[in-house]
């Protein structure tokens, strides 16, 4: 091997998250093994040869940390080990084996924004304004009236302060008032979370998915945030508009300039280590891609950075363009990871659909659109399945957020009941005892087994899919440019190399014949799983919910 030739392969070893498939792993719902109704590390060793089989390149793990679950594990009471309920370090380890064996790369959760009340960092800290942790929170004086110190809203509804009576202070908590807010502004404080990162980099995870990563810092100075003026680019968390959070433009209470050094510090941590990865999860409203932009240029912060600019319910092409060219002409040098569904919304499938008898055919769509994206991508647990959202009852709801704004808004459950493996076992094989979230009878009828041997099933088209995103290297890595259409049909190539692609999706419930667009000569037409359109005399014809793929 030549030196060149040496060298470029270390830069795509190095370079594997570019372009990558993400799946994600929510553990409390993947698989129970020892029958108390809750996902544990066993699970998910259990099920990785079925991740395998999907064709991805990594797992990422939502929180599995110790925790007293008042946010299903976003809120962290020990950093450096794992919850009782979902195993021990010793399962963690032998899951990385055989991730490892799989060659599966695994990218954990760090939520590092805050902790729990339960962590023994906030326990020490609230326990006088004098001890070595007194500042390692974000602890301020009520006003002359006894009122909080300022404006600032919490994601989950009310005020972001609370009030404790031994300090006779307030605190900072963005969400939950059990989840007080680090004061990163504290050195000591980065420090003792960037050891936390280099436990599990020890442990050998390739990459960290960082949970609101522009809300570790706040403003110094505590000054109140203005309203949100609606044609501001200073929104509000792209949230249900049943919470009044997103009637401030926050500028003052995250985002703030001192988080680009923090980020710094981060990436020359992992950059000890070979062939790491961070994506970082960035709720900014519209200043979401600038902030996008901020974080992962230069390459020394960030690799790549999601938004919810996808995760909403316009399923459009003009939408899709719109946000993949926003992000093409504000983020210069940085990466994107692009999703429709995750464990904080509602299931794309159902999002998206206009008619319940379409469930099948838009899953297929949205994952050949996910796919020929320029950018990694995401795949939620379930959505290889078609999973809908589930129905459930108020009694049966866990999310405290959902609880809050219950009837207005119906909360997360909906996209977290368990992963459904056997049609005819109890709880579709999820557990053998009752689960945490009902599985849904409707969820039952399309588990794994009942789609696995199904080439004609919604799982087939995932594997197959991704199949053929991966034997396209312009599909990886490759340039994107867009063409114009009318209003309801997405059109763009991909290129890299000879390999020129043209991609045209109907998103539209009709059939649409629309002319190869020009300068854009058919070399042939390349069969794309689950698409059926044609170019026939220089006319691309596409059935409803269709698409075609065309070599030019």
């Amino acid at each position: 091997m030549t030196k060149s030739s040496a060298k470029a392969a270390r830069t795509k070893t190095a370079d594997w998250w570019r372009g990558a498939v993400i799946y994600q792993v929510y553990p409390r719902s993947f698989q129970d093994t020892d029958g108390d109704g809750i996902g544990d590390i066993k699970g998910i060793i259990e099920r990785l040869p079925y991740i395998a089989s999907l064709g991805v390149d990594a797992i990422w793990l939502s929180p599995f940390f110790t925790s007293p679950q008042a946010d299903m594990g976003y809120d962290v009471s020990d950093y450096c080990d794992v919850d009782p309920m979902f195993g021990s370090l010793a399962d963690f380890d032998a899951m990385m084996k055989e991730a490892k064996r799989l060659g599966l790369k695994v990218i954990i959760d760090q939520v590092i924004s805050h902790t729990s009340d339960q962590h023994p960092w906030f326990k020490e800290s609230r326990a006088s304004r004098d001890n070595p942790k007194a500042d390692w929170f974000v602890w301020a004086a009520a006003k002359s009236d006894g009122t909080a110190p300022n404006n600032w809203l919490s994601v989950f509804g009310g005020p972001a302060w609370e009030w404790d009576g031994v300090r006779k202070q307030y605190y900072m908590h963005n969400f939950l008032a059990s989840q007080p807010d680090l004061n990163f502004h504290n050195r000591e404080v980065q420090d003792a979370v960037l050891d936390a990162v280099k436990f599990w980099l020890e442990r050998g995870v390739d990459g960290f998915r960082l949970d609101t990563v522009n809300y570790y810092f706040h403003d110094k100075e505590l000054r109140d945030n203005p309203p949100h003026a609606p044609d501001s680019e200073d929104a509000g968390l792209d949230a249900p508009d049943v919470n009044p959070y997103g009637m401030q433009s926050h500028l003052y209470d995250k985002t703030q300039p001192e988080n680009i050094e923090f980020l710094k510090r981060f990436r020359a941590l992992l950059d000890q280590y070979p062939d790491r990865t961070t994506v970082g999860e960035v709720g900014d409203g519209a200043r979401s891609l600038k902030t996008v932009a901020a974080y992962t240029s230069g390459g020394d912060k960030l690799h790549m950075c999601y938004t919810f600019d996808l995760l909403g319910p316009d399923f459009t092409p003009s939408h899709i363009r719109h946000c993949v060219e926003s992000f093409q002409k504000q983020v210069k040098d940085g990466w994107v990871c692009w999703a429709f569904s995750n464990h904080d919304v509602t299931r794309h499938v159902s999002r998206f659909v206009q008619q319940p008898q379409e469930r099948e055919a838009v899953a297929r769509l949205a994952i050949s659109v996910l796919a020929t994206l320029r950018g990694s991508i995401c795949l939620y647990q379930g959505e290889e399945l078609g999973l809908p959202e589930a129905e459930l009852a108020f009694e049966d709801l866990r999310d405290p957020y959902g609880i809050r704004f219950w009837p207005a808004f119906k909360g997360r459950d909906g996209c977290r009941t368990p992963m459904v493996w056997e049609a005819g076992k109890t709880q579709a094989g999820f557990s053998t005892a009752k689960p945490w979230l009902p599985v849904p009878a409707e969820h039952a009828t399309i588990a794994v087994d009942a789609q696995d041997s199904d080439d004609a099933s919604v799982l087939a088209h995932y594997r197959a899919t991704l199949g053929f995103r991966k034997a396209h290297p312009a599909l990886i890595d490759g340039d994107m440019d867009f063409l114009p259409t009318n209003e309801d049909v997405l059109a763009f190539t991909r290129s890299k190399g000879d390999e020129r692609l043209l991609f045209v999706f109907n998103l539209r419930r009709g059939p649409q014949e629309i002319a190869l667009p020009k300068g854009q000569g058919a070399r042939e037409l390349l069969p794309m799983p689950g698409l059926t359109g044609t170019v026939v005399d220089g006319e691309i014809r596409l059935g409803p919910l269709d698409g075609v793929c065309v070599r030019i």
